[in-house]
């Protein structure tokens, strides 16, 4: 099945069953980092949270110094003072800051939504629960009491801030700084309940910006160590901790009233109107286990995506995650390979997951429904979307296994099922933390597939048998009969303080298919090497210059070159947060004429050598003022006419904080593609997002997307719309008691305009609310 792995790549393989000696003496060398150990005492009592730090138990409090820089500086000696007091009642943390600042009128500190004051004056804390360096907690304040949090996973390499707790936090801006106090019930977090005193893996931190992001910490960081969590400290206590039932039931209630209408169309709208009455059950079963369910939810999202240019690109757009019951403990389904991404399921009437840690064992499973069947079919050089009207059952299960502290085995399968459709996916894969400085990851996948017999025509034109493009598509997707295929995916990396060097190599056959992930290619080989060198400066205008690159090169099943590519890119950090970055590229590659019928390519096409240059750049000139500015020329191919031109592409981007309560945020992409002097298109889109936050609870945005895209048909072998035009907007208000308590009102309008119709003409009108509270015991 696999026999085309290299063999040096099976020997390293074979470092997985040698005794594991080695790694406790590494688990050894990073637990003396962690030189930071503190008693955490039981203090019983209320305690309001208000920010004002005045009960009791404050002065009983055990007492911790934050006072080394680690980020951007190497371990030196903190410009501010700031005090950390903690305790716990057995069912709740209680942590206070008080951040000293000599210049408090300079502390930046907004009002803002939750989990959108990472650029702010904060102040919080990690937390690894089961002390193995695998997966952390971490709980950040802004000086306005604003949450936000986020999960570490040290397996990935990811941090994700989907996660959203219920817990509570108060701040206040007083002579000497400010301070912070926050109660986390322990309930929010997974640890093993038992009888006597806990030992957890905790840090605390503050991020401090001024001329620089200071990240000031209680513990130190090795610059030549790769894991970050094995050099946190620790506390200890929590003997008496308790989960208790923690059970929260959530009922929700969803209005909203539709009407659309074809561009140009003289008929009367169409109208819809929806009413939809959901429930949704969070239970922890254990400290360890939890369970989710939910039934006849409404899984639209609230807010629009990020808008994107989709122009002269072959593959599917990546639209993120926003809804809460996917988001919830989707680190547990996370691997090396994207096998879980559940905007593939739009309209489920259930959904049910559970997931834990038990020991050595870490597991999830959920499963859910949808009214039609949507996935992507990958190709090499491109994929595209297909769609079935068959309602399908959706599972991921994930299985983990850590065999050591640093070795860790996984079992991943995904299931979509609808009629005569299904894909199954296999996979097992690896970390190996060969030393402190060498990670190595390993995925091996199979797949078993079945297309309905009709689905290719969804792919060419009516008389598709006709068209000789198309012989190659027509084999992969009108099969009548189930096909397999098979993946792998190997990664490599040593992580020194001023260099690193990394390695990749990775192959999904013809016909591997990964349907509830997000999947785009298939029949392509490809192999990685790259590294990079780090200069730093602690007394300049700028703390770190890098210089980095790889090689790349990539072929299909049968050999052939689909592209070879090398790329070098100089960076730098400086003051004000800024950063820039230049790089160069050269590549070969393969040309496609833009057709859903040739996304498998097998011979018969050019191979283009391309040149570009990008420009990126970012700072924060004064405090409410963000700038960003990422600019590209050079060569492109045109992949609609199989050909060569030049492109230019423009997107800055300007935050800018009126006061503390109004933030507007504009982005605009300017895309241009030139073909013998001759303009084949002209892009702009325009992303503008304003929004006036209240308090910590409410705000009221309003967003608009507009683009406007010109084309020259006399330079396109197809036929091609010459302009066309789209404006979206939406006002939004929000109300969040806290993540599972929300209200969301809203209205939101679309217009269009083309070659017929001229001037843009109203398509979609809609107006939604939704109302969802938690009781919670």
């Amino acid at each position: 099945m696999f026999n085309s792995l290299p063999i040096a790549i099976i020997k390293l393989l074979l470092l997985t069953v040698l005794p594991f000696g080695y790694c406790s003496a590494l688990f050894a060398q990073s637990q003396q980092l962690r030189l930071n150990q503190y008693d955490v005492p039981n203090l019983l009592g209320k305690v309001d949270i208000d920010g004002e730090l005045t009960e009791s138990q404050w002065q009983q409090a055990r007492k911790i110094e934050l006072n080394v820089v680690t980020h951007p500086f190497e371990n030196t000696l903190s410009p501010v003072t700031t005090e950390v007091l903690i305790f716990e009642d057995g069912e709740t943390l209680f942590v206070a800051f008080k951040a000293g600042d000599a210049e408090p009128e300079k502390i930046r500190a907004y009002f803002r939504d939750r989990d959108n004051v990472w650029n702010d004056d904060i102040v919080g804390l990690t937390l690894d629960t089961f002390n193995d360096r695998r997966l952390a907690y971490q709980f950040f304040v802004n000086p306005h009491g604003i949450q936000a949090d986020s999960i570490m996973n040290e397996m990935t390499g990811d941090e994700s801030d989907s996660w959203d707790a219920i817990w509570q936090s108060a701040g206040k801006i007083i002579d000497q700084g400010y301070q912070v106090e926050i109660a986390i019930p322990l309930r929010v977090m997974n640890f093993v309940e038992s009888d006597g005193k806990k030992t957890w893996g905790a840090e605390f931190i503050r991020y401090y910006p001024r001329e620089d992001r200071l990240r000031i910490s209680n513990s130190p960081r090795d610059r030549n160590n790769a894991c970050d969590l094995c050099q946190i400290g620790e506390v200890s206590g929590f003997a008496k901790a308790k989960q208790g039932k923690n059970i929260a039931v959530v009922p929700s209630l969803v209005l909203g009233k539709a009407r659309n209408r074809a561009l140009g169309d003289i008929e009367p709208w169409q109208g819809s109107n929806n009413s939809e009455v959901g429930l949704d059950l969070k239970w922890g079963i254990t400290p360890e286990i939890s369970l989710q369910a939910t039934l006849n939810p409404d899984f639209s999202q609230v807010e629009a995506d990020s808008a994107q240019l989709s122009i002269n690109n072959t593959f599917a757009l990546f639209f993120n995650e926003k809804r809460p019951f996917f988001l919830e403990n989707a680190d547990y389904f996370s691997t090396n390979v994207d096998l879980v991404y559940t905007r593939n399921i739009n309209a489920p009437d259930y959904g049910t997951k559970v997931t834990g840690r038990v020991d050595e064992h870490t597991f999830g499973l959920f499963v859910a429904n949808d009214e039609n069947t949507t996935f992507l079919v990958p190709g090499n050089l491109g994929s595209s979307i297909a769609q079935l009207d068959d309602k399908s059952t959706n599972m991921a299960l994930r299985y983990r296994y850590d065999v050591s502290d640093d070795l860790s085995v996984g079992w991943t399968n995904t299931l979509r099922e609808a009629g005569d459709y299904h894909n199954y996916v296999y996979s097992v894969d690896t970390k190996y933390q060969i030393s402190p400085q060498d990670t190595l990851r390993i995925q091996l996948l199979k797949s078993d597939t079945a297309y309905p017999q009709d689905l290719y025509k969804e792919f060419c034109d009516n008389d598709c048998t006709n068209n000789s493009d198309y012989t190659e598509a027509a084999l992969r997707l009108n099969k009548d009969q189930a096909f397999t295929g098979s993946a792998y995916r190997i990664n490599y990396e040593h992580v020194q303080r001023d260099w690193n060097v990394w390695s990749m190599l990775q192959n999904r056959d013809a016909d591997f298919r990964t349907d509830l992930g997000f999947g785009t290619l298939a029949d392509r080989q490809q192999k990685v090497i790259g590294g990079g060198y780090n200069w730093y400066s602690e007394n300049s205008w700028w703390n770190k210059i890098r210089v980095n690159g790889d090689w790349d090169i990539s072929h299909n099943d049968n050999g052939e070159l689909l592209e070879k590519e090398s790329e070098i890119h100089v960076s730098m950090n400086g003051q004000r947060q800024s950063y820039f970055q230049i790089a160069y590229l050269d590549r070969e590659r393969v040309g496609l004429r833009h057709d859903p019928s040739l996304l498998l390519i097998k011979g018969n096409t050019d191979l283009f050598n391309e040149s570009f240059v990008t420009l990126y750049a970012e700072m924060r000139p004064t405090s409410p003022l963000y700038l960003e500015l990422f600019m590209r020329f050079g060569d492109e191919i045109d992949f609609d006419n199989n050909r060569l031109g030049k492109q230019t592409e423009i997107t800055p981007t300007v935050g800018w904080s009126f006061g503390q309560h109004l933030q507007v945020n504009l982005t605009h992409v300017f895309k241009k593609l030139e073909i013998q002097n001759d303009t084949l298109f002209r892009a702009n889109l325009s992303d503008l997002r304003i929004t006036y936050q209240f308090n910590q609870r409410q705000f009221l945005r309003l967003i608009a997307i507009y683009s406007n895209i010109s084309r020259n048909p006399g330079l396109y072998n197809v036929e091609v719309e010459g302009n066309s035009k789209h404006l979206g907007a939406q006002l939004l208000y929000s109300y969040k008691v806290n993540p599972l308590t929300k209200f969301f009102i809203g209205y939101a309008n679309a217009a269009a305009q083309n070659d017929v119709v001229s001037g843009l003409n109203s398509i979609e009108q809609s107006v939604f609310m939704k109302l969802s509270y938690a009781w919670l015991n």
